[in-house]
Formats: structure tokens, sequence, C-alpha cells
């Protein structure tokens, strides 16, 4: 009798012990993206526009060598198991150089890498550059109801670190995508550069300080080009619109791929050859109908086929136009491509 009702008591207690960690798990947060349950995929267009005017933002407005201006932006559709950047968390080596440098190689490993190992990557979208400090620039982004989040930024030309951006920016309500949505930006230091005005030189912070908004008294020092004591906030200084396409409006446009930089300056469109890239996960056969730049492309691309034809491994097709554009520029050809982009 008293060994039944030893089993009776050990029982109970695992039982009590069990409803009360099930009861716990169960009042967990779970992810944002989880939730979603809106239809298989939705495209957006993404609308970034400039705002930096020396109106809005009179001291120290960059005139010349260079002048106020944006990077090209850069982006990615995701989960919540991954982060390209957040307020108050350190920046990545990729964030870094892309803030610092608007150079985005780095960045774009960082992001394929965690696409390939966690699967948390749907997919990378880019814009092209804006020349001056007001203006618009576009383009296409594809999101999954297992990764609705939006991240991107926009490097700040000439800084010595600043960007703007959005941090896991959800389109997805519950069972529905999200028709439009506008968000107001503000600048972002990366914590990776001490400098104070907008051409200042080099200086690297170390050790490295946290991603941080830059607002009107912060930093709190009279040389900073954002420093406006007497406002309360600053104003946007740019916005970025995402607008639901209609099945009717979905098809594959011609992006442009702006070549990198040198010195933060805008490169002038040269002579436009196309390329056509045939969308495939692994291969992409890159097509130069007019002859590659340069000849041969030993080295470069696993193979090299007939009528300039080259066959690349890569997971994603913004990081095969990104060695494209690279090895294009060790050939000397100082031009904006247009893609002509077919699905096989």
């Amino acid at each position: 009798m008293e060994n039944l009702m030893f089993v009776y008591w050990s029982c109970k207690v695992i039982w009590i012990v069990l409803v009360t960690i099930l009861g716990y798990a169960s009042s967990l947060p779970v992810g944002e993206d989880a939730l979603c349950t809106a239809e298989e995929l939705a495209k957006y267009r993404i609308i970034f526009t400039g705002k930096w005017s020396q109106t809005a933002f009179p001291k120290q407005y960059p005139l010349y060598r260079p002048p106020a201006q944006w990077s090209s932006l850069l982006g990615v559709t995701h989960s919540s198991d991954y982060s390209m950047w957040k307020k108050n968390e350190y920046a990545s080596n990729g964030v870094r150089d892309f803030a610092e440098k608007g150079e985005a190689w780095a960045l774009m490993k960082e992001i394929e890498e965690a696409g390939e190992k966690i699967q948390s990557v749907h997919g990378i979208f880019s814009a092209p550059a804006i020349s001056s400090g007001t203006g618009q620039t576009s383009t296409e982004l594809e999101v999954h109801p297992r990764h609705p989040l939006v991240s991107f930024v926009v490097r700040i030309v000439p800084s010595p670190d600043w960007f703007v951006g959005i941090d896991s920016l959800n389109l997805c309500e519950g069972d529905h995508w999200m028709d439009e949505v506008s968000v107001d930006l503000f600048p972002y230091d990366a914590g990776t550069d001490s400098g104070f005005t907008f051409s200042s030189p080099n200086f690297a912070t170390i050790p490295q300080d946290t991603v941080t908004e830059i607002t009107c008294s912060s930093p709190s020092h009279p040389a900073n080009s954002f420093y406006y004591p007497k406002l309360k906030i600053l104003p946007p200084i740019a916005q970025v619109t995402l607008v639901k396409l209609k099945k009717s409006q979905l098809g594959l446009s011609a992006p442009f791929i702006n070549l990198p930089a040198k010195s933060n300056e805008i490169i002038d469109t040269g002579s436009v050859t196309s390329l056509l890239c045939v969308l495939q996960k692994h291969p992409w056969t890159v097509r130069f109908p007019n002859g590659l730049p340069g000849g041969s492309a030993e080295g470069f691309a696993e193979k090299q086929g007939p009528r300039s034809e080259l066959v690349l491994y890569f997971f994603s097709r913004p990081i095969m136009e990104c060695l494209v554009q690279t090895w294009m520029k060790k050939q000397d050809v100082n031009q904006k491509i247009v893609s002509e982009i077919k699905e096989r």
C-alpha cells in the first residue's frame, strides 16, 4: 500500500512540474515572422527619397569634393534569425565597410553566409545611388511568410561612418501583407569612426562603439555637423516608402548596377553594355553580347563558354553582380551596366 501511495504522489508531482513547464513555454514570446500566415509571396516597390537639402540642414552642408549625395541602397528580406544592423549593438565588419567607404562586398558576403547556414535570408535587393542630397531611387523586393522582415542601409556621403536605414520592418500583419508603409529616416552613427563633421578625416573609434542615432543634441558637441541645439528634433533626412505590387504589376524590371566609386565620388555614366543574367540559384550564366571587356575571364569564372558566356556559382544574384563589377573594374572598364533579366 505504501508503495502504491509513493507511486501516486510521485506521478502527481511530475504532472504538476510538466504542466508548469508547458505553461511557461506557451507564454514565451515568439518571433515576429512566426505569426505571418499571409499568402505565399508578396512583391513590393521600395522608394527611397533623400531629403538632405541645404535649407533643412544648413550647417556645414557639403557643396563640393564631394557634394552631398547618397550611396546605393543595399537591403535584405529575412526572418528574425538574421539582423543586418541594430541600434545600440555593434556594427558588423560589413556594415562598417559600407558606412565608412560605401563598400558592399563584405556586407553581402555576411548576408550570403547567413542565408546558406541558417536559411534566414530570402533575398537581397539594391537600388542606384543618388548624386545629390535630394532625389529618389527605387527597386523591387520580394517577401515570404517565413521571411517578412526588411532591412537596408544607405550611406550618407560624405561622412565618417553615418548612414540611414531600417532594421527589421515587418510587412506582414497576421494573415495579410501591408498595402503601403512609409517611414521617416534619421541619421545613424555606425560607431566605427570618431569624426564629427561630414568631411572629417578617417579616425577609427577604438574600442568600437555601438550603433547610435544622431540627434540635434547628440553627440553634444558644437563641431558636430548635425548639432542644432535650438531644435527639439532633427527633420527627417530621408524617407522610405514600400508599396505592395498588384499581380498585374509584377514583372522583372531592368535594375541599374552602380560600379563602386573612389573617394566618395559618383562615377559618370559611360558606354552601356548589355549584361544578361539567367536566373538560377546555381549556376548563374552571364553573357556579354558585345564581348567580354578585357577578353578572357580566366580565374574569375568556373568556365568560359561560347559567345563570351561565364558560368558563376553563387547563392544570390547581387553577390554575382558584385563580383562582375569588381572583375570589370580590374579590367579598367569604368561604366554603368544595365542588366536585362530573364528567367530560364
